[in-house]
């Protein structure tokens, strides 16, 4: 081992490789990266199993441990819990473990689909909060402590409260607000964090929900910082749902042979928060800066919180995300993704009909201020305003009414039929516009009108839709239906 008195993870795997012990466990490589080429760019020669001196993630009591101990003392948390699964295994075991099955649960209907997986998994009855729209940009607004607190009025017998902070466009919510009125009637709180485990780290971004009371949050370390894709950790504050049964929901919802390479990464991560986050995260703060300066000359494509203020439906924007409004501009959102990627080499990471999003991590370097200023502003003026008078943004739909619930429908027997044939029949599948996955419809709605008439608009803007067994616009699933 490393003269170090405690090596990182990744330094344990090293050594442990050197050493040459002929493997007979688990897996099947056997570290033998000449077996086949892409074994050695992997890195498969520090993949191994639950070996003695190695923890195990599941009954934790070694270097696993004090990972997770470390990543508490980061983010403030009582307990945090790795994750290989990425947010998705984290936010379906926190929903597992602080409900029980036919328990009613007030969730913001812009939460993830893997919120919804777990409504449908453990039998949920959703009350659901319509967020506020911004009126410049047409993207969901922060919830607000009065919406939830009247929601609890009407519904006094929710068991949990979820919703999303920062959302995919980076919208940030009260949560301190929320938990005051949430604990006051002894209901824990659960925010799917999972753009935001870099907040709390700098000034310039807002604070975590973690130390806003948040009693469960889910964070995907690799959408903004240095880890690999698909490490997430859940933080756990105790107050309100037991340890020990977070604990076994995680072992539920995770692999039983968790990737050490994986697991190495958001070791390293954590390390590195340790010992340079706040050089890293001035740097970061120095280079988003730099870009709004340098992307101020913009005329027609319009950007959210970058130098342009906050407007009333947000409580806090996270700076990371770089929200680019084209209703003003002749382009599309999705023309302009297009655009970037295929002209400039930049790839953003998602678009939809009025708008694009271009996400900012710990990794992002000095070139990105002025080589992203520079192509909008050349597509700006290239293309120019829009030739007719921009569209209002279309306010969230009146939410469908809802006939059976998301477990019944999901497992009903139906078929594919023609989305207007569709209207009036319960639908049996999600429909979502993917990125971000937000579902435009879940099973156990009412197909209605106004949904079928957004799904067309999305699908003609260029925007890609996802079915879970039919093909929007074209076809959807609906009980009682035959294939059409």
């Amino acid at each position: 081992m490393p003269e170090q008195a405690n090596p990182s993870l990744l330094a344990r795997l090293e050594a442990h490789h050197a050493q040459g012990y002929l493997s007979l466990h688990m897996p099947g490589h056997k570290e033998n990266i000449d077996l086949a080429p892409y074994l050695n760019t992997l890195g498969a020669q520090l993949d191994i199993t639950e070996l003695q001196t190695f923890d195990d993630l599941h009954d934790p009591s070694g270097v696993l441990a004090k990972t997770m101990d470390r990543a508490a003392a980061l983010w403030g948390s009582r307990k945090s819990y790795l994750q290989v699964n990425g947010s998705t295994g984290g936010l379906l075991a926190a929903i597992r473990a602080a409900t029980r099955r036919g328990d009613k649960v007030l969730v913001a209907r812009h939460c993830h689909k893997a919120i919804y997986h777990a409504m449908e998994l453990c039998g949920l009855d959703p009350v659901f909060l319509l967020p506020p729209v911004e009126e410049t940009f047409g993207i969901a607004g922060s919830l607000t402590p009065d919406q939830v607190a009247r929601a609890l009025e009407e519904h006094p017998d929710v068991k949990l409260i979820v919703y999303p902070s920062p959302t995919y466009d980076g919208v940030v919510s009260d949560t301190a607000g929320i938990c005051a009125v949430a604990h006051e009637k002894g209901i824990p709180v659960l925010v799917d964090e999972a753009h935001g485990a870099h907040l709390g780290f700098h000034p310039a971004f807002p604070p975590s929900a973690m130390s806003q009371g948040a009693d469960l949050v889910v964070a995907s370390l690799h959408k903004t910082l240095p880890s690999l894709t698909q490490t997430a950790i859940l933080h756990a504050s105790g107050r309100l749902v037991p340890m020990p049964q977070v604990a076994r929901q995680t072992g539920i919802f995770q692999s039983s042979s968790p990737s050490y390479l994986l697991m190495a990464s958001m070791d390293g991560c954590i390390g590195l928060l340790e010992e340079r986050r706040d050089e890293l995260f001035a740097a970061w703060v120095r280079r988003l800066e730099e870009f709004d300066r340098a992307a101020q000359g913009l005329q027609h494509l319009r950007l959210l919180g970058h130098g342009t203020g906050t407007e009333g439906a947000f409580f806090a924007l996270d700076p990371s995300k770089i929200l680019i409004s084209t209703r003003h501009s002749a382009l599309t959102g999705v023309e302009l993704k297009d655009i970037l990627y295929r002209d400039y080499k930049i790839e953003l990471e998602m678009a939809l009909d009025h708008y694009a999003v271009a996400m900012t991590g710990l990794g992002t370097d000095d070139a990105m201020p002025a080589r992203l200023a520079q192509a909008l502003l050349e597509l700006d003026a290239k293309y120019g305003p829009s030739e007719t008078e921009p569209a209002p943004p279309a306010a969230i739909h009146t939410l469908p009414p809802r006939r059976c619930s998301l477990e019944e429908a999901a497992m009903a027997s139906g078929g594919l039929t023609f989305l207007y044939d569709g209207m009036g029949k319960i639908c049996g599948e999600y429909i979502w516009a993917y990125p971000p996955g937000i579902p435009l419809i879940t099973p156990g709605e009412e197909i209605t009108t106004p949904v079928v008439e957004t799904i067309e608009e999305l699908y003609r803007a260029g925007v890609h839709l996802v079915g879970t067994r039919g093909k929007p616009p074209f076809t959807t699933f609906a009980l009682g239906h035959q294939d059409g």
